[in-house]
């Protein structure tokens, strides 16, 4: 069986086993897809591991420098350890001089510390690192990389997994529901992308800010990896979910479902659904804002698309005689 989109036509008549041989075609390449993107998330799981930990690292980095949690009293006491040493170093470099008094023997004996001091506050003066999350478990480190790399398999595969499933359902649209299924179709991959990407550069700090400055005085934070993986798939797949306002919206006034005129009409609430669905993701009032404001020009952009693709049908209509 062809895995091509199209290779069965709306007219054909297939059988039973037929049509179960072309999902189990499809499935093995769906599949497919997925183990190559699963191996190759493998391979260069550390790249991986870095860009999902860099909204935590930042955040951390912040409250090391400010000698917050365990992290930060570390970083204290290595920037006292780098005061006293470079202390140590200018009483070291005056005794060596020539004229300091000292005695030969005594500049002698200290003309090999000096470096090694120059060495150790070069070391000390290191910026604060980022946090990392940490795990408990023997195993919980595999396990871990495997489901981040599983996680970026299934954004990545997700493109053919459309393709496979448009194929399979392509041949129960008639002409006229392909022209409206196609364009939506192909648009579902397009805004989940971008709805990742706004996520994760916009979201995903947010709530990390929010979340590890929350009453952080009170506690030594300290973040498990477990957990923050999954919190960040669970806010990256929401966003992505949302960003697919504008396919519903489309399909639903090209349905018949609801006309753009009703949707001009109840903006307003409108407004209201996307600050409820903003309230469930975590994060602060400004998060909060931000994730109102781009679903509701998200919702607006597809009534304004709506209304155009209503008037071209209108246009095309051709007028009684």
């Amino acid at each position: 069986m062809a895995v091509a989109i199209g290779s069965v036509g709306y007219e054909e008549r297939l059988s039973l086993v037929d049509h179960l041989s072309e999902l189990r075609t499809r499935l093995i390449v769906s599949i497919a897809a997925i183990a190559l993107a699963f191996g190759f998330c493998m391979w260069q799981n550390h790249a991986l591991l870095k860009i999902i930990n860099a909204p935590l690292a930042h955040e951390t980095q912040k409250q090391v420098s400010a000698g917050e949690g365990p992290l930060g009293a570390t970083y204290t006491v290595q920037q006292n350890a780098r005061d006293v040493a470079g202390q140590l170093a200018i009483v070291v470099a005056a005794l060596e001089r020539p004229g300091s008094g000292a005695s030969a023997a005594t500049r002698s004996s200290i003309q090999n510390v000096g470096p090694h001091l120059r060495k150790d506050i070069a070391k000390l003066s290191a910026a604060p690192s980022g946090n990392k999350p940490v795990t408990l478990g023997i195993g919980e480190p595999f396990n871990t990389t495997i489901g981040v790399a599983l996680m970026f398999a299934l954004i990545l595969a997700l493109p053919v997994i459309l393709y496979e499933l448009y194929g399979f359902l392509l041949p129960a649209f008639g002409p006229e529901q392909r022209k409206i299924a196609a364009p939506l179709m192909l648009a579902i991959p397009v805004l989940f992308a971008v709805g990742v990407t706004f996520g994760y550069f916009v979201v995903l700090p947010a709530a990390v800010r929010f979340f590890q400055n929350f009453n952080s005085g009170q506690f030594n934070v300290l973040v498990q990896a477990s957990q923050y993986y999954h919190f960040a798939a669970v806010v990256l797949l929401a966003m992505g979910l949302i960003f697919q306002v504008p396919v519903g919206v489309l399909a639903a006034t090209r349905a018949g479902i609801v006309t753009p005129k009703q949707l001009r009409h109840n903006r307003r609430y409108a407004v209201l659904a996307c600050a409820v669905v903003a309230a469930f993701i975590p994060g602060d009032a400004l998060t909060l804002l931000l994730e109102t404001v781009p679903l509701y020009l998200l919702f607006e952009g597809s009534v304004l698309l709506a209304s155009i693709g209503e008037r071209r049908r209108v246009r095309s209509v051709p007028e009684p005689v």
